[in-house]
């Protein structure tokens, strides 16, 4: 177990070779959705991040869509594939039922054979942010998958995106869009830029992939658009 810790291990940024390996960070829910199709999804994009090398950064839950991508990849690639960052308020929420009571015989952390390394911190925007900065020290094709979720996935997907936007990174962002669960989103973002709240080039900012090989492409192959904002953040 790793607690407040501010800087992702060396082993976790860089591959064997010295090269940063690729890190994807997936939003998701920690529920499962009514339809199967949304946990297979989570299930079959940790089996395609495997064979594709990539790490995953998420949100440290046990259960829903956030436990099956985590148990996926780790079954295969070992527990250094995956790093769960939690708040600690959020422990007894995003676990399976065994964790309402945290107590020494019932540890804080999953165990990290099955789920990965996990970093328990103090709040939201530290997990976020300790998310962020792993995506940002990753190899190419490193970036952002939202699956299904609800109100905090779609926060983390929109804000990842504005920052995009103003300039503090240029890596990509997929809606991994099952069975047309991002459609709206999707409508959303053309009415946006039909009535000039998004400039049109900004628009694709957000791509859409319908599978998960579909998502990690987009990554791979993600174009910066010409017209984000080229802010110096920390510069002013």
């Amino acid at each position: 177990m790793t607690a407040d810790s501010s800087i992702p291990s060396q082993a976790a940024v860089a591959s064997q070779n010295g090269h940063p390996r690729t890190k994807i960070c997936v939003y998701c829910g920690a529920a499962p959705g009514a339809s199967p199709a949304h946990i297979e999804a989570a299930r079959a994009l940790g089996r395609a991040m495997a064979e594709n090398n990539i790490d995953l950064v998420y949100g440290g839950g046990t259960v829903g869509l956030m436990g099956e991508v985590a148990k996926s990849l780790c079954a295969i690639n070992g527990p250094e594939s995956v790093h769960g960052i939690i708040p600690e308020a959020l422990v007894k929420f995003e676990r399976d039922g065994t964790y309402g009571t945290v107590n020494e015989h019932n540890h804080i952390v999953p165990e990290e054979s099955v789920y990965g390394r996990t970093t328990v911190v103090k709040d939201m925007h530290t997990r976020k942010k300790l998310m962020a900065e792993e995506v940002f020290a990753g190899g190419p094709g490193s970036g952002f998958i939202g699956l299904s979720g609800g109100f905090g996935t779609m926060e983390e997907i929109f804000e990842t995106t504005t920052w995009n936007q103003l300039g503090i990174h240029n890596r990509g962002i997929v809606l991994l869009n099952i069975e047309g669960y991002w459609d709206g989103i999707v409508q959303w973002m053309d009415r946006a830029s039909e009535e000039g709240f998004v400039k049109p080039a900004n628009k694709n900012i957000l791509v859409n992939a319908d599978t998960p090989e579909g998502a990690i492409k987009a990554l791979r192959e993600y174009k910066v658009s010409d017209a984000i904002y080229q802010l110096q953040w920390g510069s002013q």
